[in-house]
């Protein structure tokens, strides 16, 4: 400890922030979820109950949300995910320049805020014919009238997933473009010599189990950014919860009760159930990339 007081100096802000921001909430979500909290009154501790109601009582989650957010999550993580790395690997042929160029513009749109979401894709999938999609199946002879996509319950789902996968080229993706272009040149070189023909073949054989400590890091991202999704569906509605509860995840349904209904112990309850699944997916993925000792 005394001859490591410099390292210690420089994680101290790390950690400070680590413990205020990340373990201190969870542990009051934890002990929350124990209680009925209206936010005003004292807590009122009632054991397991609201694990209890989240499964027995609450048709809305078990029928709706939950269903919705493994759904998203899925093929949002995973199509997101198996983008990123085709992405990542494709621009990792290309020269300096083009390549970060395309990079930054696959890149941005994941920082895009509420903003894009509530005029770009609203004004996309608009409810009549003046939406961009609705005119053009129109003009195409596709469909006589236009389609609400946005309040629809059989729309709003697949609207969701696009614009998620669209969003869905974050640090992952960086991350993985980088681990590419680390690998060693002399791995393909060997790879040639050993009789692999291709791209697709080295891809397979040489890129993938090179970096897999940057296909990790990708899995987590992708698993926490999806099942953390919420604001997709409420801000292409307009309305929480959505219309026919077809766009409502987890998130959604913890806003919800926390912020709508006030019944902080349940929303609790539902925020330690998403942390759980998102461990759950991460431990997961982890199996998958990890490699073990030997």
């Amino acid at each position: 400890m005394k001859q490591s007081k410099k390292h210690f100096l420089f994680l101290a802000p790390y950690v400070l922030l680590f413990v205020v921001f990340i373990i201190i909430p969870v542990i009051m979500a934890i002990a929350l979820s124990f209680t009925n909290y209206n936010t005003i009154q004292t807590p009122d501790l009632v054991g397991f109950l609201n694990y209890i109601n989240l499964i027995t009582q609450d048709e809305i989650f078990m029928q709706y949300v939950l269903p919705n957010t493994i759904i998203f999550a899925i093929i949002v993580g995973i199509g997101g995910y198996m983008l990123s790395f085709f992405l990542a690997w494709s621009l990792a042929h290309l020269t300096k320049v083009p390549r970060t160029i395309l990079a930054l513009i696959i890149y941005s749109p994941s920082m895009t805020t509420g903003v894009a979401m509530s005029t770009v894709w609203r004004i996309l999938f608009s409810g009549d014919q003046s939406g961009y999609i609705n005119s053009l199946l129109i003009r195409l002879g596709v469909i006589t009238e236009p389609i609400e996509f946005l309040s629809s319950s059989a729309y709003l789902m697949p609207v969701m997933i696009i614009v998620g996968l669209w969003s869905s080229m974050g640090v992952g993706f960086l991350a993985m473009l980088a681990g590419v272009l680390n690998i060693d040149e002399t791995l393909y070189e060997a790879g040639a010599i050993d009789g692999i023909k291709n791209k697709f073949q080295e891809m397979f054989y040489i890129t993938i189990p090179s970096m897999k400590p940057q296909m990790l890091f990708g899995a987590v991202m992708a698993v926490v950014s999806t099942f953390q999704a919420g604001a997709i569906g409420v801000q292409l509605s307009g309305t929480n919860p959505t219309p026919g509860y077809a766009g409502q995840l987890m998130v959604n349904h913890i806003e919800d009760y926390g912020f709508i209904r006030y019944e902080m112990g349940y929303a609790a309850t539902i925020s330690v159930a998403l942390l759980l699944i998102i461990y759950a997916f991460s431990v997961m993925a982890k199996k998958i990339f990890v490699e073990k000792e030997a």
